[in-house]
Order: C-alpha cells, then sequence, then structure tokens
C-alpha cells in the first residue's frame, strides 16, 4: 500500500547518474507501458489512499527519461485547489529522479492553481517519509491502522512491508506551495 511510497531500484552504475535526465509529460503511448508497472510495483491496476481508489494508468504525471529509457515515474490529481502525489516511483536510487519528479509535479500544480500539495504513505516507508521531509513535507496526520480498511479494497496489500515492518498506518504529508498569481 502507501499509495506515494518511493520506490527505488538497484542503483545503476556510474554512468547513468551524469546522463541527462528528461521529464516529460505522460502521453498516450507511456500508458501501456505505464499499465505494465503499476502492475509490476503496486501489484495491481490501483492503489488506494484515505479509502479512495485510484487507477494511475489514467491520471496525468511526469515520466523521468535517462538516455531515452524510463527512470521513474509520478502520478497526481488535481482537486480543489489540492494537488495529491498519487504515486512516485524512482528505479535508481539517490541519483535525483524522485527530486526531478517531484519538483514537476510542484510546478504543474502550481500552474494548476493550488496551494497545498499532500500525499500519503505506509508507516513502513522510512526511505519515502525521508525524502518527502527533505523536500520540504510536513507530517500533517497519521490515520492509526487505516491500512486494514484499505485491504477491503484492495486485499493484495501486503502484511509486512519494507525493513520487516507492518503496515498498518497511512501517513498524511503536505507542503503548501504558496503560489502567488502574476510573480
Amino acid at each position: 500500500m502507501g499509495n506515494t511510497e518511493l520506490r527505488q531500484g538497484p542503483k545503476a552504475a556510474s554512468k547513468n547518474s551524469t546522463a541527462k535526465l528528461d521529464i516529460v509529460p505522460i502521453a498516450e503511448e507511456h500508458r501501456e507501458w505505464l499499465r505494465k508497472r503499476v502492475q509490476e510495483i503496486w501489484n495491481g491496476r490501483f492503489v488506494v489512499s484515505r479509502g479512495v481508489r485510484h487507477e494511475p494508468t489514467n491520471l496525468p504525471g511526469f515520466i523521468a527519461l535517462r538516455d531515452g529509457e524510463p527512470a521513474g515515474v509520478a502520478t497526481y490529481r488535481l482537486d480543489e485547489g489540492e494537488c495529491e502525489l498519487i504515486t512516485i516511483d524512482s528505479f535508481f536510487q539517490w541519483q535525483g529522479v524522485g527530486s526531478a519528479l517531484i519538483e514537476a509535479v510542484e510546478e504543474e500544480a502550481r500552474k494548476g492553481g493550488c496551494s497545498r500539495m499532500w500525499m500519503v504513505t505506509t508507516n513502513d516507508n522510512i526511505d519515502g517519509l525521508r525524502f518527502y521531509q527533505r523536500k520540504g513535507y510536513v507530517i500533517s496526520a497519521v490515520h492509526l491502522n487505516a491500512v486494514e480498511e484499505s485491504r477491503k479494497i484492495k486485499p493484495t496489500i501486503p502484511l509486512v512491508g519494507m525493513y520487516g515492518i507492518d503496515i498498518r498506518d497511512e501517513i498524511e504529508l503536505e507542503k503548501h506551495l504558496w503560489c502567488w498569481v502574476g510573480w
């Protein structure tokens, strides 16, 4: 679970860390690739946050490309002046992929007139919590035992997650974007 769990793959060879990273909007030609990746990464075609089912394949987002190959992907939804980061997946750890993706979503949220960006992750996502807080996000709510309810919607959510930690709680993080029109 943990819809915005920053999932990172093995470190890439050093040559990849210096290659140019391009961030492009998800286009129709990416949808089939995204459908397969969502199935692989998230163990199904949808993710759950705060009791809501989201299908990342149908959402707007960005793909990070390194030498033309996908290095990560992020999806989001805009709703009533807020942006929820639904998924963010970096395939290469510590190489700026996640940072570039979250910055692209933040910029799109500002353009869309959003003043707040938020996401939900699970209590086992220690690496994601570190990442989000370093990017200026603060913990705004802890929803105790919320994953139990999410498993009613998506029974494939594992019981144990990263670092052998039981997956129980949803942690909500937020960042105020302070978008000023005309500046």
